[in-house]
């Protein structure tokens, strides 16, 4: 049982093989980064489909570079910046970052296969997450959750956005997210070569 699932109720089986795969991090990420290349790589694209899909895609990979630089994991809690709008600004990213390449690749089971890997993986992802910052981070993450969304955003909290500090050097040691523009730059690159 990994430490992820250690305080749900038992399952025993097959349910708790799926609910540990469900809660594995590295699955997930390892599953966003093969999906993205595998619809470069297949990838008729479309320009109609090519372009909404890339933007989208361009937008997600902003939104993480955006979100990793306001986090500092487990040692306070980030409610600035993206935070104020959604409490999960990085999954929102990588959602749409699969999605745009989905519909960047311009192939009929694109779209639905990305769908299964989000049902798959972001509603444990969530749920552990948020469990984990409330453990952390008590009344202040209760305060925060009450009025932040976990996904989608709103903007009534506009100003809020406004205030904290942003920083490159964050966002790269929290999660390489440069590598990972990197890596979203070269799918660019492939699936603008095949239009």
């Amino acid at each position: 049982m990994s430490h992820r699932t250690r305080d749900l109720p038992p399952k025993h089986g097959i349910a708790r093989i799926i609910r540990e795969l469900r809660y594995h991090e590295a699955s997930r990420q390892i599953g966003a980064v093969v999906l993205i290349a595998l619809y470069a790589a297949v990838a008729a694209p479309e320009r109609v489909s090519a372009f909404a899909g890339l933007v989208v895609a361009v937008v997600g990979e902003a939104i993480r570079l955006y979100a990793s630089g306001f986090v500092t994991k487990n040692v306070e809690l980030a409610t600035d910046g993206p935070y104020a709008f959604v409490r999960h600004p990085l999954y929102t990213g990588n959602i749409l970052l699969v999605t745009g390449f989905a519909l960047a690749s311009s192939r009929w089971w694109a779209l639905p296969l990305a769908l299964v890997f989000f049902w798959f993986y972001y509603p444990p992802a969530i749920e552990y997450e948020d469990r984990k910052l409330r453990r952390l981070f008590g009344a202040q993450w209760e305060e925060w959750a009450a009025r932040t969304p976990a996904l989608v955003p709103t903007l009534r909290r506009a100003r809020a956005a406004a205030g904290g500090s942003w920083s490159l050097a964050k966002s790269q040691r929290q999660n390489g997210e440069l590598v990972i523009a990197a890596f979203v730059a070269i799918c660019v690159g492939v699936v603008i070569a095949r239009l």
